[in-house]
């Protein structure tokens, strides 16, 4: 929505619609608990596969079975849930918690004052250590995310050398395409293409 490039007067609409619905705020509680059941598990597996083999192999060469970024996944998580535990204090703790939010802090949407959440992004992403921050977030999601949408069908018993492909090509352009809007945002914002 920033990028109508109306002011944040949109991005603002939707903002003060997904904060107030309750479908959304109900989707927001599960999508928070699935990332917690996401950290849980992916620990687990990683101390499993710690325990299982506590002695390194005498000739070890992994990139022979096994993509660096596959083996890179608890890295890689801990580096999106340092840039998530960033995210949420730059907007949802200030928006929803504590109420500090910029000048101006809030934008009349059909008649009622609501924070001015678009005034907030434009704050933060004058900084340009939060927008590498937000890059380097975007880089680790786009490898985790290439990772994990054929881990998901392989997981799920799913995956088939006639569907490879198909798999293969979708989650490409999965990890490519929502890593790049999200990286877009900061980048679009720091450089002033978007006020």
């Amino acid at each position: 929505m920033i990028f109508f490039n109306d002011g944040g007067e949109t991005f603002n609409e939707w903002g003060h619609f997904m904060g107030t619905n309750l479908i959304v705020r109900t989707m927001e509680i599960g999508l928070f608990l699935g990332l917690i059941l996401h950290i849980v598990d992916g620990l687990m597996l990683y101390f499993q596969n710690r325990k299982a083999r506590p002695i390194n192999y005498a000739y070890n060469k992994p990139s022979a079975s096994s993509s660096w970024y596959s083996r890179s996944m608890a890295l890689l998580g801990t580096l999106i849930l340092i840039f998530l535990v960033i995210h949420l204090k730059d907007f949802w703790l200030k928006t929803r918690v504590t109420g500090l939010t910029v000048m101006p802090s809030h934008v009349k949407i059909d008649g009622v004052m609501h924070e001015n959440l678009f005034a907030e992004m434009l704050l933060v992403f004058k900084n340009p250590m939060a927008v590498v921050i937000y890059l380097l977030g975007c880089f680790s999601l786009f490898w985790h995310l290439f990772h994990g949408f054929r881990s998901a069908f392989q997981s799920l018993g799913l995956n088939h050398r006639k569907y490879a492909s198909t798999i293969e090509l979708a989650g490409s352009v999965f990890s490519i395409v929502i890593s790049i809007l999200f990286a877009s945002m900061p980048v679009a914002m720091y450089l002033g293409w978007v006020k």
